[in-house]
């Protein structure tokens, strides 16, 4: 099952809220979902964001992907964490390209 953190929308006609969902991929917009990890109420001056940090990194540790406004609600409440999770994924990535290369010289 592919996770995906994403908004689900809530609200009045006209007067949006969203929450932030765990969510397989392929369920509707505002369909079935794992868990809520966070809101967004975007009606608001500033926009008011709450995410429960811990499940937002526990989602992405367990390779969900995001949204495009959900990744830059989390680069805002959570500074550096997205970055992080990249350049790791990016070291792995390289040594494995890096191994395969050697394995291949080797034969």
């Amino acid at each position: 099952m592919a996770v995906t953190l994403r908004l689900a929308r809530h609200g009045q006609k006209k007067r949006p809220f969203y929450r932030i969902v765990a969510a397989d991929k392929s369920c509707r917009r505002d369909g079935r979902f794992l868990e809520i990890v966070g809101t967004y109420n975007p009606m608001v001056d500033p926009a008011d964001v709450t995410l429960k940090e811990d499940r937002v990194k526990h989602w992405i540790d367990r390779g969900a992907t995001t949204s495009e406004l959900v990744r830059s609600l989390i680069r805002k409440k959570i500074p550096g964490y997205l970055e992080s999770i990249e350049e790791k994924r990016r070291s792995k990535i390289q040594l494995l390209r890096k191994k395969r290369k050697e394995r291949a010289a080797s034969r």
